[in-house]
């Protein structure tokens, strides 16, 4: 018998697709409440699972351009879907910066009408602007001829293409159903799954396509997600009110915090309202502001690293301060007092007996307790 350092856990490649397929989801679709969207996605999976006897004719069927209608979770339709995972990227193992984004030069006017055509792609509207300028910078030219095949019905997936021009006939089962003139995009599935083609697309006329292949475009949407969630964890950990949680406690935290963003002269917080949770700043600079015989007075500027409002997770106090962007556009991690509630529920009594210690340090670094417990 083998000893337990020699023994390894063997994970079944049916769990790994389901996981990397439902993790890629969360990561499009960005829900406010992971709980809630991963009990619906796993719903619909059930509900839609079908039988060992179950038709292969609704893959042939996919729309070819899904960027319109509503979000389902992937479904492991047949034994004809391989395994995404034999792709597996692993971001916490890559520290390669540059691998992820390579730069295949574009005109501005090239660069606008990408822009402009895959603006309403499901999977990239809920990219950031730099992830964004990372897929737009990634994606490699490819010159065609006539008669060229781009994709052919039941071949894997690979790449999503976007036409700057050409003719394209669209075809399934080798009739002949649409054509692109000089605009369209078509492949999208393929950034998500190693799937076959649901239709062919040929080149009617020579022509110019832009492409991005999967393994590219899921590098920058899973490193970039990594990223921001170490940086998350990182910020958390600089709360003295918050050292004491555990690991995972400060992962689920990490998890619950939602990117905002505000430009110039915007009111993040208003003095006297209720106090809803706390900010961290990813970039930019905010003034904290108090009113003082009708006007308001700066007290403090706080910058990238930096954060405001983390008693309102354990007191409920009213803003004494109010809190303006300044200096440009502003990011903000915001964690919600009801999500910190929810999932660090046991810890809350513990806090709260040492908030009197927690404010009592604040006082050493700001001088007024009053102030400065009602500012934050």
């Amino acid at each position: 018998m083998s000893s337990d350092s020699s023994r390894r856990i063997q994970v079944p490649d049916e769990l790994k697709e389901v996981l990397l397929q439902f993790s890629i989801a969360y990561l499009v679709e960005q829900p406010s409440d992971l709980i809630d969207f991963a009990a619906d996605y796993f719903n619909k999976l059930q509900v839609h699972r079908p039988n060992t006897t179950t038709s292969e004719v609704n893959d042939d069927n996919q729309s070819i351009n899904s960027q319109d209608g509503d979000a389902e979770p992937p479904i492991v339709q047949s034994s004809r879907r391989k395994s995404v995972f034999a792709e597996a990227y692993d971001p916490e193992a890559d520290d390669d910066d540059e691998g992820a984004t390579a730069v295949f030069p574009k005109t501005d006017e090239q660069r606008a009408r990408l822009i402009e055509s895959v603006k309403n792609v499901l999977l990239f509207r809920s990219l950031e602007k730099e992830q964004m300028n990372q897929v737009l910078d990634a994606m490699f030219e490819r010159k065609v001829q006539p008669g060229d095949f781009i994709i052919r019905q039941g071949d894997d997936g690979d790449n999503f293409y976007v036409i700057e021009s050409g003719i394209y006939k669209v075809y399934i089962n080798d009739k002949h159903i649409s054509t692109y003139n000089h605009t369209g995009l078509f492949g999208e599935l393929a950034l998500l799954y190693n799937m076959p083609r649901a239709a062919t697309v040929q080149a009617e006329t020579s022509g110019l396509l832009w492409a991005m292949d999967r393994q590219t475009f899921r590098r920058i949407l899973l490193k970039s997600a990594f990223k921001k969630r170490k940086m998350y964890e990182e910020l958390l950990n600089s709360v003295p009110m918050l050292k004491a949680l555990q690991n995972y406690e400060r992962m689920n935290l990490a998890d619950a915090l939602v990117s905002k963003t505000y430009e110039n002269g915007d009111r993040i917080i208003k003095q006297g309202d209720a106090a809803d949770g706390m900010y961290f700043i990813e970039e930019g600079t905010v003034s904290v502001r108090m009113d003082q015989d009708d006007s308001e007075i700066e007290i403090s500027k706080l910058g990238k690293g930096q954060y405001f409002g983390e008693l309102a997770l354990v007191t409920h106090r009213p803003r004494a301060a109010s809190v303006y962007a300044t200096g440009g556009v502003v990011k903000l991690a915001f964690l919600d007092v009801r999500a910190f509630e929810r999932l660090l529920g046991p810890c809350m009594d513990i806090m709260k007996r040492n908030i009197d210690d927690y404010e009592s340090q604040l006082v050493k670094i700001f001088g007024s307790k009053n102030n400065i417990t009602d500012t934050r």
